[in-house]
């Protein structure tokens, strides 16, 4: 199999010249320029010839060649029409990748593993349109995708939300759902003029370890969820009234404070500082399923 071409600045202008491409601001493409961070995604990823990896946003196939060479199979999903000639072009001489031309909120990803890879779980790997990263990376994990790990690409910012700890300002709704499905590492921070156009913030790769079971046992996860995201929904309410105000939660005022009670917290405490462990109690004695 070929080695990569793409991946250096005069390799990607010749490609996009010759198809005339011009970036859609729409589709938030930004692509990568530097065969260090590449081969640091590649290696980070810890991809075998035994996975198949599924890519979100494949741009001109630059890292697409990369994981051709270290999977056994790569499924490439790429919204932009005008991209899917030059991905035919580039992709050419690697007989190991599908490409799908979809939104890959609408793709069916679960059931795509399954006709792909038998239901075996799968690696994601991708440089994340920075504008839907959270939706893509929550409808993996909730709709049950089957998945070892997603490696991906984001807004440094997004990076820093999704490993964070109660009592930060960045700690929120994003980083207790991506704890609860995953243990997230971050792997480098990517500087703009690895791009092409350069971003305008700083970007990082951040690694997420599907676990196998959740690290906190919790009934009604879906409560639990509506219970986060009201809680973050007024950051500056406490949890009473971040709860009581929200259309999601059911729960009258006096079950919400006589559940904080048996959390053991305060009637002032805020959403804010509850770590997962403690939503996930808080979920279970509103639903009465506390053992």
């Amino acid at each position: 199999m070929k080695e990569p071409t793409l991946g250096n600045p005069q390799n990607t202008i010749a490609v996009l010249q010759k198809y005339n491409f011009s970036f859609q601001k729409k589709f938030g493409q930004n692509f990568l320029i530097d065969t260090h961070v590449l081969d640091k995604i590649i290696a980070s990823a810890e991809i075998t010839k035994n996975d198949m990896v599924l890519e979100i946003g494949p741009g001109i196939g630059t890292m697409t060649q990369y994981l051709a060479c270290a999977a056994g199979k790569v499924v490439a999903v790429e919204i932009d029409k005008t991209l899917i000639p030059i991905l035919e072009d580039t992709l050419s001489e690697y007989d190991n990748v599908q490409i799908i031309n979809q939104d890959v909120l609408k793709v069916n990803l679960a059931k795509l593993a399954e006709e792909e890879n038998g239901g075996k779980p799968i690696k994601v790997v991708a440089n994340l349109p920075y504008y839907i990263t959270t939706p893509i990376i929550m409808g993996l994990f909730e709709n049950h995708v089957p998945l070892k790990s997603i490696t991906v690409m984001v807004q440094k910012e997004v990076a820093d939300r999704m490993q964070v700890g109660p009592g930060t300002k960045d700690y929120g709704a994003l980083s207790l759902a991506v704890q609860y499905y995953a243990k997230p590492y971050i792997v480098a921070n990517v500087p703009p003029n690895c791009f092409m156009p350069r971003p305008k913030v700083g970007s990082a790769v951040i690694r997420l370890e599907r676990y196998e079971e959740p690290p906190v046992q919790v009934a009604d996860e879906k409560l639990m969820f509506r219970i986060i995201r009201a809680s973050f929904n007024q950051r500056r309410k406490t949890l009473v009234n971040g709860l009581k105000n929200s259309p999601e939660i059911q729960f009258t005022k006096e079950e919400i404070e006589a559940a904080i009670e048996t959390l053991g917290k305060g009637a002032s405490v805020r959403g804010e500082a509850l770590t997962l462990e403690e939503f996930a109690r808080l979920s279970n004695i509103l639903s009465g399923t506390e053992q």
